[in-house]
C-alpha cells in the first residue's frame, strides 16, 4: 500500500511541552501554500493564519 503523502509541513518549531509557554509552530499547507501558527499547551491548542503588515494572508510559493 502507498503512504499517503502528509498535507502540512512543520517549517519552524519552537518551545517544548514540558514547559508552561508550550509549543510553537508554523505549518504550511502543501496544496495552497498558505502559513499558519500552531501553538499548544497541555490541553490546549489555537490554530491561525499568519498575516503580513497589510493583513494578508502570508502564502509560500
Amino acid at each position: 500500500m502507498a503512504k499517503k503523502e502528509e498535507r502540512f509541513e512543520v517549517t519552524f518549531r519552537d518551545g517544548s511541552q514540558l514547559k508552561d509557554e508550550g509549543v510553537r509552530q508554523i505549518l504550511v499547507d502543501k496544496e495552497t501554500g498558505v502559513n499558519y501558527l500552531c501553538w499548544k499547551s497541555g490541553y490546549g491548542a489555537a490554530i491561525t493564519p499568519l498575516l503580513d503588515s497589510e493583513g494578508k494572508v502570508i502564502v509560500t510559493k
